[in-house]
């Protein structure tokens, strides 16, 4: 025997125009009840009591006229209904409108789309009882955002650090979101998160001290990058439930409180290292184009050791932090 489990494929129907059965359903009412006096007054002026035949006939048809009033229903723009006819799915409508369908189509209230079901999955209560929804099976398409928790992770150095995201999502197959997955807001939660769990761990937080890392991807430098591999992920895990992924972002992104100072102070250092080496060139530049201006203008002639003087003087000059005061020697370098 086979376990393997059948894939749920969406089936777009229509059904009759609820105007077009409300109005003969009036006129149902009105013959039946033309028919019910009809066979008591003419029964009774004839043989003095009623037709029983014509009566019961009457009679018969007034559950009939009820029955049908349940299969009235109405759906608002980007919402479906899925069609259940004694456990077989017989399809789905996505026209909003006013409709009829088959009242034997199933009406069992869903937990799907329920306010209840939303706070049972957020208090991660998956196995407490849900409330129910307004039933017929309903399924709303409208875009929906999945604002996550903050969680805590390792990331591909294994530093602990805080991340969030949000994911706008909506239904694109109903059939796979009804009967593929057993509650599939519940199903985009625990996906997400799992999903945002696996992505933190193939990425480092930031750069590394070593400069041939400097083109890695990282969660901080590389947003979009990491987006898309957020978004991809999402929509490999989802597509599961008849899920379609439209967006996926971060919305969180910091070390743990517990590194979280270390870690400042060697960002500080490394900005720091990186302010002294820009300095640095600079400074080194600038003395030596002050070299070559004074050589080729012959604007003084120095030997090696004025020169190295005159190279320290300019470094310090041009390195330091604080304000600069010069000492006028009034003799020569020597003295």
């Amino acid at each position: 025997m086979s376990n393997r489990t059948t894939t749920s494929t969406e089936r777009i129907v229509a059904v009759q125009n609820g105007w077009v059965m409300l109005v003969f359903l009036i006129v149902y009412f009105f013959a039946d009840i033309g028919l019910l006096v009809f066979s008591i007054v003419d029964g009774v002026r004839e043989t003095g009591q009623p037709h029983i035949g014509l009566l019961l006939l009457a009679s018969f048809l007034v559950p009939i006229w009820v029955i049908l009033l349940t299969g009235f229903f109405t759906l608002q723009p980007n919402e479906a209904r899925v069609l259940i006819l004694f456990g077989g799915y017989k399809g789905t409508v996505r026209a909003s409108g006013f409709h009829w369908g088959n009242p034997f189509y199933s009406n069992g209230q869903s937990q799907f789309g329920s306010t209840q079901a939303r706070l049972a999955a957020a208090k991660e209560a998956s196995a407490a009882p849900r409330g129910k929804a307004s039933g017929r099976n309903k399924i709303s398409l409208r875009a929906r955002n999945l604002n996550g928790e903050k969680l805590k992770v390792n990331d591909k150095r294994g530093n602990p650090i805080e991340i969030a995201t949000v994911v706008v999502w909506r239904i694109a197959d109903s059939a796979q979101a009804m009967f593929d997955v057993d509650n599939y807001e519940n199903y985009v939660r625990v996906q997400s998160e799992s999903a945002l769990r696996h992505l933190a761990s193939r990425y480092a937080y930031d750069h590394g001290e070593d400069g041939s890392e400097a083109e890695e991807i990282t969660l901080r430098s590389n947003v979009e990058e990491v987006s898309q591999a957020l978004r991809a992920e999402l929509q490999e895990r989802l597509g599961k439930a008849g899920v379609t992924v439209d967006e996926a972002r971060l919305t969180h992104l910091a070390y743990a409180p517990e590194i979280a100072q270390a870690m400042l102070r060697r960002q500080q250092a490394e900005a720091v290292i990186a302010a002294r080496k820009k300095i640095v060139f600079g400074a080194v530049s600038m003395v030596d184009m002050a070299l070559k201006e004074l050589a080729e203008k012959q604007v003084v002639t120095l030997d090696d050791e004025r020169r190295a003087a005159m190279v320290s003087n300019l470094m310090v000059v041009l390195c330091g932090e604080s304000e600069v005061h010069p000492i006028v020697n009034a003799g020569t370098l020597y003295n």
